[in-house]
């Protein structure tokens, strides 16, 4: 089967190369998929730049979620399944012509877009798992979504609207303020020109009871004072990070530049701090990820969802692909296919 590897860290024009690689068996309690299309997440720039800890060491497949159609099965596996096209989640390699996934980690998607389907898997699952699993929102909450005009600022943007939430979301340019409100944000804001922090409260009286915060870096410590007593700050990512030099005492700088916490003031200010990393949430507690990418996938049927597709991509064009997703040159889901 033809995969594009990553063979070295560093520039996309120079990180990929195609190779012709043995097609994987299903194991037990696994799948094997024929691959039509696959999804890029901030998380494949961040493993290029050997910023992300998860990934496996080079040269590997990188690629969290897939479309196309099962066509074996592992034990434990109903036979039934084969043929049926789904989205699933991969614990890597997805860049490849098939990948091979937990059961639990897929869903059925009969003639959905090879687009919008990709996007239901990681991005509209991590937004729901903070959302719907571990949110404790109610109706009116104003709640900050940042990089809203991402992947997952997409999808957590129609999934807080679905619950009658207030959303106030950030994007880097001016450009992409009309895709903010289109999608549902009531108050988008560029955070390059305005103090977001600021501008909310000059916005509105309400106090944020929970921040989506994808960027890590200062952002997170000022969300920390932002929110109102008994409110989440959600950390899923650290693209603050990516594009820098340093090495490790850029990540240092990181590490300092979001301030430490003690458990004491969650405490007093009744304040909570919760990490999404959903390989781990996939690994730990399969019939969670279940519930996310089955519930997501349900609710696109009923047309409460609608995954908005940025940029399509041929595989040819996979270097070009990550280029405009680090450079922030993008909008919704990226979706690269066969």
């Amino acid at each position: 089967m033809k995969a594009l590897t990553l063979t070295k860290y560093g520039s996309a024009k120079s990180a990929f190369e195609e190779q012709d690689l043995p097609t994987p068996s299903p194991q037990e309690g696994e799948v094997l998929i024929h691959v039509e299309a696959f999804g890029l997440n901030f998380a494949d720039v961040l493993a290029r730049l050997d910023l992300y800890q998860e990934a496996p060491n080079i040269p590997c497949v990188l690629g969290y979620e897939v479309v196309g159609t099962v066509e074996k099965v592992g034990s434990g596996v109903e036979e039934s399944i084969i043929g049926t096209r789904v989205t699933a989640f991969t614990r890597f390699g997805g860049y490849a012509e098939y990948a091979v996934t937990k059961a639990a980690g897929l869903a059925e998607i009969g003639d959905m877009g090879a687009g919008k389907a990709t996007a239901l898997a990681t991005q509209y699952c991590t937004a729901w798992y903070m959302a719907c699993d571990r949110a404790f929102l109610r109706k009116g909450d104003a709640v900050l979504v940042h990089s809203a005009a991402g992947g997952v600022g997409t999808a957590l943007t129609q999934i807080l609207k679905q619950k009658g939430c207030v959303v106030f979301g950030t994007t880097g340019s001016d450009e992409k303020i009309q895709y903010l409100k289109d999608n549902g944000v009531d108050h988008p804001i560029n955070y390059k020109t305005q103090d977001y922090a600021k501008e909310i409260s000059k916005i509105s009286d309400k106090k944020i009871t929970t921040s989506f915060n994808a960027v890590g870096g200062k952002s997170f410590k000022k969300d920390m004072k932002l929110i109102t007593e008994g409110g989440t700050v959600f950390t899923f990512g650290a693209a603050s990070r990516a594009g820098k030099s340093g090495g490790f005492l850029a990540n240092i700088g990181l590490l300092f530049s979001m301030g430490f916490t003690h458990p004491l003031f969650l405490l007093m200010q009744s304040k909570s701090i919760i990490g999404v990393n959903m390989l781990n949430v996939g690994d730990q507690q399969p019939e969670v990820l279940k519930g996310c990418i089955e519930g997501v996938v349900q609710w696109a049927k009923d047309g409460k969802l609608n995954p908005i597709v940025g940029k399509s991509y041929p595989s040819s064009e996979l270097a070009q692909a990550h280029d405009d997703l680090e450079n922030g040159n993008t909008t919704g889901k990226i979706v690269v296919k066969w």
